[in-house]
């Protein structure tokens, strides 16, 4: 199995990076975790028209999952999923609705993922995995975190 990037290196600085280079060492790492636990990666990054990007399109067998990966380098905020809201869930929605659009019947199942990474110091990077942390219904929450 082929690996983007090793999700064990550390981070080896006490400087803290731009944000837009945290969420795009964050995706890399979320890739790498995804990849290491049989899911595919098929896109990063995927935008069409209006919709709200999906951070990364995967396969988990024959499911289609939507992943978004939230990073963060402190924990003054709280939880990084705190910030998949109502108003991203459904920009989210909307995303995989036109991915899915795209493809032939009969279409396949599919699922909304997100990925925590926290980025400390000196420390490797510790992801925390939602698996099915909401679906395409308004209300529902995740039902299972894998830490690692």
């Amino acid at each position: 199995m082929r690996l983007l990037h090793k999700c064990s290196c550390r981070w080896d600085s006490d400087a803290v990076p731009p944000p837009d280079y945290i969420g795009a060492y964050g995706e890399l790492v979320a890739a790498s975790y995804l990849r290491a636990h049989g899911l595919k990666v098929l896109r990063r990054n995927w935008r069409w028209g209006d919709s709200g990007e999906l951070d990364l399109v995967c396969r988990d067998g024959d499911v289609l999952v939507a992943v978004e990966v939230k990073s963060t380098s402190s924990d003054r905020a709280g939880a990084p999923m705190r910030m998949v809201n109502a108003d991203k869930r459904r920009l989210l929605r909307h995303g995989l609705r036109n991915w899915l659009y795209l493809l032939e019947p009969p279409l396949p199942e599919s699922r909304f993922d997100v990925v925590e990474v926290y980025l400390r110091p000196h420390a490797v990077p510790e992801v925390v995995w939602h698996k099915k942390a909401f679906t395409f219904t308004e209300g529902a929450t995740h039902v299972q975190a894998e830490r690692c």
